[in-house]
């Protein structure tokens, strides 16, 4: 796998870059901004991400571990490919990801082209809990979160997958009251405890 590279850079333009490392010319996608910021000519390093598909090998670089990181937490997203999450860094900086993120907040990635609510949603949901460890500094605001929290985090990707209010609120309410604290201290666990007692979305 190829986790980084250290060449020369042929050309970059648009969101796409060729760094020359051994002879070898190495086409990758960029943010567009961090393409701005290369060089023709000039040496680069880069945090790489190579996608393996039946039909192509794509290679993603940055410009630090840190959205390396991010970008690979929002691949793993039911509905977010490698070209979808190199959109949200293209706008959202990883600090500003980790910031929606802890605030439940899915506006900022409904900017994003190709961004829908209910996947807009879905990141939010994914990635409460992973940030901390990527974000600088810790988010203050994420260990100043109340309890209900988690349940409005799940009541709110609920309703975007298209359960009404009042039904998932419900749902919500009685598995809490059922269920363990260890089983309901993450919006995971709990979302996949209140999908079960709703059954299939009608």
């Amino acid at each position: 796998m190829i986790s980084s590279l250290r060449g020369t850079v042929l050309s970059a333009s648009g969101g796409t870059a060729v760094v020359e490392v051994g002879g070898v010319g190495f086409a990758l996608q960029l943010t567009p901004d961090h393409v701005l910021s290369l060089r023709v000519g000039e040496e680069t390093f880069l945090h790489t991400s190579l996608i393996v598909r039946e039909d192509a090998l794509q290679l993603f670089g940055f410009a630090d571990r840190e959205q390396l990181e991010v970008f690979e937490l929002l691949n793993g997203v039911s509905g977010v490919g490698p070209k979808s999450a190199i959109g949200v860094l293209s706008v959202l900086s990883p600090d500003d990801i980790a910031t929606a993120v802890a605030a439940d907040d899915d506006a900022p990635f409904r900017k994003v082209s190709g961004i829908g609510p209910k996947t807009a949603k879905l990141i939010v949901v994914s990635l409460a809990g992973k940030l901390t460890a990527v974000r600088r500094p810790a988010p203050a605001v994420k260990a100043s979160r109340a309890p209900s929290s988690v349940g409005d985090s799940v009541l709110v990707a609920l309703v975007g997958l298209g359960w009404p209010e009042r039904v998932a609120a419900e749902a919500v309410a009685e598995v809490t009251a059922e269920t363990e604290e260890k089983e309901r201290d993450s919006v995971q666990s709990l979302l996949r405890l209140t999908l079960s007692r709703l059954g299939p979305a009608r």
